[in-house]
């Protein structure tokens, strides 16, 4: 017994000592910024201040406020190293054992201390797709693009002229020489780099992905244009290291902060994380610091525009933070060829039932690479193409704030006002922006009911068997119980058993840019 008794209490013991002497991340919270001065022309870029000022916002929010000093200096010296700080948290990222941590929580001035969860999370660019099966049809190039209604844009000499766009990702190897971004290089409008990984400015190596990303908002090759924003500024950011353990929302978060600092007007940020860190619940937008930051820098008048995610077809299914962030833009992705929901494109709504995502565009395109152009799939390209997109129509209206321009790119979707959680409100349409006397579409469909049974015809003019026709359930709690795309080979459409349902439930249907809806009495 004795023996037995001994066993487990020097078990016990190894197991707390390993804890304790093993090294985690973890954010150390402050309860306030006491001492500290800021000075607001001194630590933002111009655009910053023009973009406040223009907006209404204060120049002296705490929130931009620097750590107090004393404080960042007792944590230094009670932990390992420190990984980064956040201003807009008052919080600071280290590396500490846990006799340390224990010490550092006992401090007057920390408010709290997370574990930082040290699991590998990786972009939502997928490297197991097979990119050799897609098609490399020369006009998916321009199709990408015009499946917005790109053109108009061109047409009215719109090119993002302007706009600053801040860009995340795992690195922009060849973005200083590669022909595509010429037109860009050749104005200097790449403004600012840094490598939150490194902390250094070189970022022209790494992960390829933001070579990719960067090429769908402004890359163009023998005057073609592989995104819209073509006129833009940029702000490149690598926040991501292909197996880094742990820091990329820390770097997501330093990132954030430094594209406000430095005038970003728009962000896009094709990463997300799911699965490796949370769980679907908390996916509610507010419990993650990078969807909390999300819509913070929303606050401070910034568009920020993230991937849905590439999820949908495994068991994770839904979007990852920050794509589920209230004030955060989640872009979905559709299939070029069949112009509906692609496979793997990360469904809604939220945990707390919130539509998302909010808009689509391609998932399946032509990008740049290292040295040359080639096709690649993923919400991660769907992300930036809306973000180019974004530019010109903000471009077209520097009066809207960026809340506004994200309600007017939702409104400007050729599914809206009609909904789903695989398309949010489909694909922006540039005629919205750039067509002055928008009038109320033609009804291209009828519907009637008997006997229980709601049948909808589609009009003689309209039939188009490339159209598609949408329709989905409604709760009386507006949520959607069932939606679905149906191809139109026929003037009948479809017949639909009113008994399956409940009194006071909605059916919203959609065909060719008209909605109507039938309440169930």
């Amino acid at each position: 017994m004795k023996s037995i008794k001994f066993t487990l209490f020097l078990l016990l013991s190894i197991t707390l000592s390993s804890n304790l002497f093993s090294q985690n991340n973890y954010w150390v919270f402050f309860r306030d910024k006491k001492d500290v001065t800021f000075n607001p022309y001194e630590y933002f870029d111009s655009k910053a201040i023009d973009r406040r000022i223009s907006l209404g916002i204060s120049l002296y929010d705490s929130t931009d406020f620097p750590l107090n000093n004393n404080y960042k200096k007792s944590i230094s010296s009670l932990c390992d190293s420190v990984l980064n700080e956040s201003r807009w948290f008052n919080a600071m990222a280290i590396k500490a054992n846990g006799f340390q941590i224990e010490t550092i929580k006992t401090l007057p001035f920390v408010s709290e201390v997370q574990l930082i969860c040290s699991y590998l999370i990786y972009s939502s660019y997928n490297n197991d797709f097979d990119t050799t099966a897609i098609s490399t049809d020369s006009s998916l190039i321009k199709r990408q693009t015009e499946t917005m209604g790109g053109s108009l844009f061109i047409k009215n000499g719109i090119d993002g002229k302007g706009i600053r766009i801040a860009i995340f990702d795992g690195g922009f190897p060849t973005v200083d020489k590669n022909p595509v971004f010429e037109h860009i290089r050749k104005d200097n409008r790449i403004i600012k780099t840094w490598d939150f990984t490194k902390n250094k400015e070189f970022v022209y190596s790494y992960n390829v992905h933001g070579t990719m990303v960067m090429s769908c908002i402004g890359g163009m090759i023998n005057g073609v244009k592989l995104g819209l924003a073509t006129g833009a500024e940029f702000l490149l950011a690598r926040t991501e290291v292909n197996t880094e353990p742990y820091s990329e929302e820390v770097n997501w978060l330093a990132a954030v902060e430094w594209a406000d600092k430095n005038g970003a007007d728009i962000i896009n940020s094709s990463l997300g994380y799911t699965y490796h860190r949370y769980f679907n619940n908390q996916m509610d937008g507010k419990t993650s610091l990078v969807s909390r930051a999300g819509n913070l820098a929303a606050r401070k008048g910034i568009l920020v525009v993230n991937a849905a995610g590439n999820d949908g077809d495994n068991k994770w299914k839904y979007i990852g933070t920050p794509a589920d962030a209230d004030s955060v833009l989640s872009i979905g992705g559709i299939d070029p060829y069949t112009n509906y929901h692609i496979s793997f494109s990360s469904f809604g709504p939220t945990s707390d039932k919130r539509m998302k995502p909010n808009v689509c565009a391609f998932g399946s395109v032509i990008v740049a690479k290292k040295e040359s152009i080639g096709s690649s799939q993923g919400t991660s390209f769907s992300s930036p193409l809306v973000a180019g997109f974004a530019a010109c129509a903000w471009q077209m209206n520097r009066t809207y704030t960026n809340m506004q321009l994200f309600s007017e790119l939702e409104k400007s979707a050729n599914l809206y006002p009609y909904f789903d959680y695989a398309h949010g409100y489909g694909v922006p349409q540039a005629n919205y922006f750039t067509n002055k006397t928008n009038t109320t579409k033609e009804p291209t469909f009828t519907f009637k009911t008997e006997d229980n049974e709601l049948t909808v015809n589609i009009e003689p003019s309209s039939l188009d068997s490339n159209k598609l026709f949408y329709y989905n359930i409604e709760g009386t709690n507006g949520l959607l119980k069932e939606y679905y795309v149906l191809s139109v080979n026929q003037k009948e459409v479809l017949k639909l058993d009113l008994s399956k349902y409940n009194k006071g439930d909605i059916i919203n249907l959609h065909y060719n840019y008209y909605t109507s809806t039938y309440k169930i009495k």
